[in-house]
């Protein structure tokens, strides 16, 4: 594809109908003209070229073990892992376009303001066709009883242990779980007395994410994103600085990382796995993990998370910086 001029530029734009470019990474310079797609710089030759990395969305290559903000692809795969990719910004062009320009916005500014950009564009795709019809085809059924409790708070001398408290739900996020949760952040980080503070989740994983049976559910999106920012835990936890830290084991999916993500210290069990479905979704992140993930890992290796949909074990977490260290789970 050559490069556009200024008059035909919007063909390379969701409404355009080319939502992507796959380019050379050695040789490709973005064009003077204003783009939408996403750019996917490709390394065939394992060669790791200098690059400007600000000009891409998306850096692959066939070497092993790559620096950031390459993400290393097994040559035999290269291809087939560039056909999955783009046929999920095609399935949801909007959602994946929008992430890339987010992404792209939020890497340099602090993260209370990521947050609210994050939102706004969650709450406009909230209203968009690609999730309406996610929400039309999805099968959600309808769950199990929410604890009264579903957050428990421990303190000892000056520590607080916070546990997300629903194993029957694989720690879902609930609206009434982020309350608690939000509650006990704000509580820590107004108490004079500095306590250090830990999450974990009880059961058999930290938390698969948000709450499908309550996904789409709000009536009012500029509401939807007022209390979403207002009452971030992602923002809270990340204003704890040094004082939190997260333990990690089994599934951590969507806001099960985008929340966890924010604490100063990560620790992983060795069975933890990340995931970020929301793209299939017609979504993309809303719990913070446009900042929180990228602030850890890099604006490009979480939009390949969140193209790819993969899930990553603990030692690509460690070794991408996802998480500090990988310990059993106590």
């Amino acid at each position: 594809m050559t490069a556009p001029d200024h008059l035909d530029a919007d063909r390379l734009s969701a409404p355009g109908g080319y939502p992507f470019w796959v380019v050379d990474a050695a040789s490709w310079r973005r064009p003077a003209a204003p783009i939408q797609a996403l750019v996917i710089g490709v390394d065939r030759a394992a060669a790791l070229p200098e690059t400007v990395p600000h000009v891409f969305d998306l850096l692959l290559t066939s070497a092993a073990d790559a620096p950031r903000p390459w993400v290393s692809i097994d040559a035999r795969d290269l291809d087939a892992d560039i056909e999955r990719l783009t046929s999920a910004v095609s399935a949801n062009p909007f959602a994946a376009t929008i992430a890339a320009q987010v992404l792209r916005l939020t890497e340099e500014l602090p993260v209370a303001d990521a947050l609210t950009v994050e939102s706004l564009a969650y709450s406009t795709l909230l209203g968009g066709a690609e999730f309406a019809r996610w929400r039309r085809n999805a099968a959600i059924g309808a769950g199990t009883l929410t604890p009264p409790d579903p957050l428990i708070i421990e303190r000892s001398d000056d520590r607080i242990t916070l546990t997300l408290n629903d194993p029957a739900n694989h720690n879902a996020m609930t609206a009434a779980m982020r309350d608690a949760l939000y509650e006990a952040l704000a509580n820590a980080l107004d108490d004079p007395t500095r306590p250090a503070l830990m999450l974990r989740g009880a059961g058999r994983c930290f938390s698969t994410g948000g709450a499908l049976t309550e996904f789409g559910t709000a009536q009012d999106l500029a509401e939807a994103h007022a209390v979403r920012t207002l009452h971030s835990c992602a923002r809270a936890l990340d204003e704890l600085g040094e004082r939190a830290a997260v333990r990690l084991h089994g599934a951590c999916v969507g806001s099960g990382i985008e929340v966890a993500a924010a604490a100063y210290r990560r620790i992983a069990a060795p069975d933890a796995w990340f995931q970020l479905p929301e793209l299939a979704m017609g979504l993309i992140p809303g719990a913070g993990g446009t900042a929180s993930v990228a602030r850890a890992i890099g604006r490009h290796r979480t939009l390949w998370m969140l193209l790819s949909g993969k899930r990553i074990g603990a030692a690509r977490a460690l070794d991408w910086g996802l998480v500090h260290a990988i310990e059993p789970d106590t």
